[in-house]
């Protein structure tokens, strides 16, 4: 029998390689109208017999015959597959005699291809709109919490609003419902009124005595028609009282309703205009909050205090507007790469506070340690103009017993200061004892170099392949790729077969020559439209470690690299 974890870390990998595929197949319909123009401009520039249009037709043919399928698009790659198929025999020696045959099958083709075209933007559309039941407009990710005694209709409520875009939790008691309020955050409750063995009332209570619930949307379910009880649902705090048997769709749009409106409020009165995070007079209500329900349920509670490495420089060289894009790009790292119970809010300038409940010092370091691994590997922000890249320093402090919110942001602050010190780009913790503990060493991580000419399938696999310890690297040509080799020790690296220029094979011959003198030899991952019997020479000494056919499964690619690389599988759970 299959274990729990495991089970839960395939489930877990399917569904984001299921959200990787479809960000790769909308990044490549928006790419597809360029391929398809260029196509349209090479046919031309064969048939006025123009050298090297033939191959580069035929290149574009390839990267969307290997390319369209890996994103489920298999109509396309079955159309660039026909065309390269035809295309192919020509492409080295331009034949005018052998070229004029193929030209009006090959606009025939690029017809089709617009044609599929059309379609995969309509579907973009009509999912990017969400079509909800009553025809209005998509959800919002929220997340929704459902207490309902009632089994039957608790689960229809959670399955219709999750098929509505909504992320949904349920709770079929009072007592219950507390508990996941107190454990997760939520954008909105549906309370039914009429439960056993406590009511619905209860609930209004215990909202009442916790601050951070005074803006949380109430919709009351009753199955009483009672005036009063509508009156004083509205008093104790309900926004809204909807009586059973109700229409799903009247409900639905009740819910897009009060969370758009809820929405408004909070931005004009909790967040920073710029960032988007919580504000300061927010953080110190939330704060104020946090350390009370400290005293009634214990637990630990680690804040961050983050300033970014060198702003000033930024501001001084290139303008505020340039110093805005960059306050904004890290906002949105941290709101994507921290947890949803992680409270994140602009402290003033490049300042950041992040309060992290539940969460004990090594933990929020960990946590943190991601982020600063994610910033220091990639652009945080561009513009027209350039790209910035930075990195952050940071102190955490753990909060102690009798600790009031001036000290604990202040213990943090001086843990910054000494990252700072240190020289920057690194986290320093305060631990129980108030003591400051070694500033944090940049982890070695394995290196892996990623080799393709399709900008689409390199982002692809580098976004797949994200949850992995890995230093990722990239090269668009095989040249590029012998260059990065050169200077950089790489563990792996996923080739390419065939690319303009110096193709994938090159490539592996001149990495196995070096081998010989190597004492950790780089593995290889040979990424080929052909079948492998086709490409792979058994005993070769240019043999790559694995092989794998376009178009190829991610979760099968992961695999590979988690074996070749001696990295352990966990329960993603």
């Amino acid at each position: 029998m299959e274990r729990p974890a495991v089970a839960t870390s395939r489930i877990g990998a399917a569904r984001r390689s299921e959200q990787l595929l479809k960000e790769g197949r909308k990044r490549l319909v928006e790419e597809l109208k360029n391929y398809i123009r260029e196509l349209e401009v090479l046919l031309v520039r064969c048939e006025a017999g123009e050298r090297g249009s033939a191959a580069a037709l035929c290149r574009i043919a390839h990267t969307l015959k290997g390319s369209a399928p890996v994103f489920g698009l298999s109509r396309i790659g079955e159309i660039a597959e026909i065309l390269w198929k035809q295309w192919e025999p020509v492409s080295a020696q331009q034949d005018q005699d052998k070229v004029r045959p193929l030209l009006y099958s090959g606009r025939q083709l690029v017809s089709q291809l617009w044609m599929e075209y059309e379609i995969c933007v309509k579907e973009q559309q009509l999912e990017t709109k969400g079509v909800r039941g009553s025809g209005g407009p998509a959800a919002a990710p929220s997340r929704l919490l459902i207490i309902d005694d009632d089994d039957v209709l608790r689960s229809y409520l959670a399955r219709s609003l999750h098929y509505d875009g909504y992320e949904v939790m349920e709770a079929a008691d009072v007592d219950s419902g507390k508990q996941m309020l107190r454990n997760h955050h939520f954008d909105l409750v549906i309370l039914d009124l009429m439960m056993y063995p406590k009511s619905g009332y209860e609930l209004f209570d215990f909202l009442k005595e916790d601050p951070t619930f005074k803006w949380l949307p109430l919709i009351v379910l009753s199955g009483r028609l009672d005036v009063q009880d509508k009156v004083q649902c509205f008093f104790l705090g309900a926004d809204d009282y909807v009586t059973k048997p109700f229409e799903y769709e009247e409900l639905s749009a009740r819910i897009y309703s009060l969370l758009e409106r809820n929405k408004g409020f909070e931005q004009m009165a909790f967040r920073d205009p710029l960032t988007g995070v919580f504000n300061r007079r927010y953080m110190d209500q939330q704060l104020q909050t946090e350390l009370k329900r400290m005293e009634q349920y214990p637990a630990p509670m680690t804040l961050a205090f983050l300033d970014i490495d060198k702003f000033k420089l930024i501001n001084d060289n290139y303008g505020h507007a340039a110093g805005d894009v960059v306050l904004q790009g890290l906002a949105n790292v941290l709101q994507s790469q921290l947890r949803v119970t992680d409270f994140i809010a602009r402290y003033g300038g490049e300042e950041f506070v992040i309060i992290m409940p539940g969460t004990t010092l090594a933990e929020g370091e960990k946590v943190l340690l991601g982020v600063l691994e994610v910033i220091r590997g990639a652009a945080v922000a561009r513009d027209e103009v350039r790209e910035y890249y930075i990195t952050f320093s940071a102190g955490l402090a753990q909060w102690r017993e009798g600790m009031s919110a001036e000290e604990w942001i202040k213990q943090a602050d001086a843990s910054m200061y000494a990252s700072k010190a240190e020289g920057r780009n690194r986290i320093t913790t305060r631990g129980e004892d108030g003591l400051l503990a070694a500033p944090d060493k940049p982890e070695e991580l394995q290196k892996l170099l990623i080799v393709d000419d399709d900008e689409i399938i390199r982002s692809f696999i580098v976004k797949s392949l994200e949850a992995l310890p890995l230093t990722v690297l990239q090269a668009a040509s095989g040249k590029e790729a012998l260059e990065v080799l050169s200077t950089e020790a790489v563990e792996l690296c996923i080739l390419d077969g065939m690319m303009p220029g110096m193709d994938g094979w090159e490539v592996l011959a001149q990495v196995r020559n070096n081998d010989r003198h190597a004492d950790n030899p780089t593995k290889v991952i040979m990424l080929s439209s052909k079948k492998q019997e086709e490409t792979a020479h058994p005993g070769s000494p240019i043999s790559a470690d694995e092989y794998m056919s376009k178009p190829f499964s991610i979760v099968e690619l992961e695999l590979k690299v988690k074996r070749l690389l001696n990295i352990e599988e966990h329960g993603l759970g």
